[in-house]
């Protein structure tokens, strides 16, 4: 069993052992405070405002909790990928250019680790609004308890409520947004992040060869990971096929390590124009291709949308990890992707920090925010 007291004391130093944040560490985006939905599903369980209800565009498949294709999404074993097994790297590499989505079995994070985050995470929304509300974002960023993305108070909102904070490098912490209550829920925090950075570094190392770097050339172009933690808190509702969770996304990751709840599905992916369940396998993870995956790889591997719905019977929490380069990182296609063909260049090089923001500061809306990295290309002349 790993002792988190340690890991927090061997990773933050002085500050981080008295919760003392950087003043330095830097703000990623705005988001306008809306209502807390836990809250409102609390007092009036069959209230659903209009502000709620998608469109039958948008909401169109949201009754779909499993199809015939669910049990076809790729399934990464990262012991046998450890274990130098060519077949399984293979497995990995059609994994990302055909699904951009995967679940990760023998992982080696330790069920108590996994089962001591979501008992945690249980409690915390389980807390009186008044206690959850003492570490509400801030009006500049999204770190704190709240709703990100909401950049207009026209804009139809996502039936979740959510507790975000950046665990790596831990010199961008910002310990007042990291909740006391309950006892145990920091230890959790770090316990769980520490495992899933060294699932993801090793991740990272496989995904370098595939791309045909060796094996430490993706972990070295991060300069020095940033880990964010999502926590999102996904209520009942009364009208669950008139309400998203969360709205279609890519993300603007490397790549993101979910651990879901085992006994409700509401991750769908869009494979091939459909909305695909991702049934949960216990124990496992799922790991998706984000942004900056799919700019290295010029487009071999994309970032694949995906949303949360919502039932009417339960609630249900999901733990995102987003695995980052460093702020400073400019991205564009490897040379490894594209060679000397310059011309087939479908992005341009941009600095990861300027990319996450102008993202973030946009609403949820499938892949829009990619179009800002990407070169404007006059087909005829390509033809």
């Amino acid at each position: 069993m790993i002792n988190s007291s340690f890991i927090r004391k061997e990773n933050m130093g002085f500050d981080g052992e008295n919760g003392i944040e950087n003043e330095k560490a830097p703000n990623w985006a705005t988001s306008i405070p809306v209502d807390n939905v836990q809250e409102m599903v609390r007092r009036n369980s069959y209230a659903v405002p209009e502000k709620y209800i998608r469109n039958l565009e948008d909401r169109h498949g949201n009754t779909c909790l499993f199809s015939a294709s669910t049990n076809n999404i790729p399934v990464i074993d990262l012991s046998l990928l450890t274990d130098n097994c060519k077949e399984e790297l293979k497995k990995l590499d059609l994994a990302c250019a055909e699904w951009g989505f995967f679940q990760v079995i023998n992982h080696g994070i330790a069920q108590e680790t996994l089962l001591g985050m979501k008992d945690a995470a249980v409690s915390f929304f389980e807390l009186p609004l008044e206690e959850k509300e003492k570490y509400s974002m801030p009006p500049n960023d999204i770190q704190g308890y709240g709703h990100a993305y909401v950049a207009s108070t026209e804009q139809k909102l996502d039936w979740s409520d959510a507790l975000i904070m950046v665990v790596y490098p831990t010199h961008y912490r910002k310990y007042k947004y990291w909740p006391a209550t309950p006892p145990g829920l920091k230890d959790a925090i770090e316990a769980y992040s520490f495992e899933v950075n060294k699932v993801a570094k090793k991740l990272l190392s496989f995904l370098s060869l595939i791309v045909g770097m060796d094996k430490e050339g993706l972990l070295g172009m991060h300069k020095e990971i940033m880990q964010a933690l999502r926590l999102n808190y996904y209520p009942p509702c009364s009208k669950p096929d008139q309400v998203i969770g969360l709205s279609p996304h890519s993300d603007t990751s490397t790549i993101s390590i979910l651990m879901q709840d085992e006994d409700v599905t509401g991750l769908q992916i869009r494979h091939h124009g459909e909305w695909v369940s991702v049934k949960p396998i216990p124990n496992s993870l799922v790991v998706n291709i984000g942004d900056v995956i799919e700019i290295w790889s010029n487009g071999k591997y994309k970032s694949i949308e995906h949303r949360a719905v919502i039932n009417d019977q339960k609630a249900r929490i999901s733990y995102a990890s987003f695995i980052c380069p460093n702020d400073d990182v400019e991205i564009e296609p490897l040379k490894q992707t594209v060679g000397s063909q310059e011309p087939k260049k479908l992005y341009k090089k941009i600095r990861y920090g300027d990319f996450l923001r102008q993202s973030m500061k946009r609403k949820m809306e499938g892949k829009a925010h990619t179009d800002v990295a990407k070169i404007e290309r006059n087909i005829e002349k390509d033809l």
